[in-house]
């Protein structure tokens, strides 16, 4: 009787051994494939270069990017703690010889694009795409359309909703049920463009999706200030732009994928 408890006892030991050693692989297991699943900032996961996602934003340098119009990027665009930033507070749009957006040196046409963003207070600032770059244009928002980030509570003055955070700016509005982290933390936004079909997404959900070149479309560009820049969504390839609006903005995680 005392053999068989004995025996028993050293099985039950054992399978709580086996069971603990199981649980311990299974977590590494979870910890691994979370570990996967969220890359460090400013890298790709396997999945997203398996996937033909490139990176726009190395974490260390501005390779790869100039300022809109200037030979040189200039002291108003650096680079702190993997972070592309945009020294603007207090500045005007564009400023003297220092200001303008940072744009990217190569050119996109069709294309799905992921940016993490945060602003300062009542700051404004924007991603632009289809960027033509040409002295006869002041600014990149005179060739390229607008996904508008903007702290809307903290602006000073009015907004409709087709200037706010996350519109195709002057065009169309979001989705009112939009989720905009507050400011000083980082929002995600994506922009696709496919042959004129165009989404915006703001931290995991579309709230914007339209037709370039539908009645509506052309309704809206016939209502918008755009119609004073012949230059305006002309061009279907171009830069990515950051753009420069008086305020502080950081970016990190730019990623590209061409479709």
């Amino acid at each position: 009787m005392q053999k068989q408890i004995f025996h028993l006892c050293v099985v039950l030991a054992l399978a709580g051994a086996i069971a603990c050693s199981r649980s311990g692989s299974d977590k590494a297991a979870e910890t691994t494939a979370t570990e996967d699943a969220v890359p460090a900032d400013n890298t790709l996961s396997d999945a997203e270069a398996s996937a033909g996602w490139q990176l726009l934003f190395d974490g260390q340098t501005l390779n790869g990017w100039k300022r809109y119009n200037a030979d040189s990027i200039g002291p108003l665009w650096v680079v702190e703690d993997g972070m592309i930033v945009c020294k603007g507070e207090g500045l005007g749009e564009g400023t003297g010889n220092i200001g303008g957006s940072l744009m990217t040196t190569r050119q996109f046409g069709n294309f799905e694009l992921t940016v993490d963003w945060k602003i300062t207070p009542g700051g404004n600032s924007g991603i632009l795409y289809h960027v033509v770059e040409s002295p006869e244009y002041a600014q990149d928002y005179h060739t390229g359309p607008e996904y508008q980030i903007m702290d809307d509570d903290g602006w000073e003055g009015e907004l409709r909703d087709e200037q706010k955070v996350g519109s195709n700016y002057d065009m169309h509005a979001p989705s009112p049920n939009k989720k905009v982290n507050p400011v000083g933390q980082w929002n995600t936004s994506k922009i696709v463009y496919n042959n004129g079909h165009v989404e915006h997404w703001l931290n995991g959900e579309k709230i914007l999706e339209f037709e370039e070149g539908t009645p509506d479309f052309e309704e809206r560009y016939k209502k918008s200030k755009w119609v004073d820049f012949p230059g305006w969504n002309k061009s279907k390839t171009g830069a990515i732009s950051l753009q420069d609006h008086g305020a502080n903005v950081y970016f990190k995680n730019i990623k590209v994928r061409e479709l």
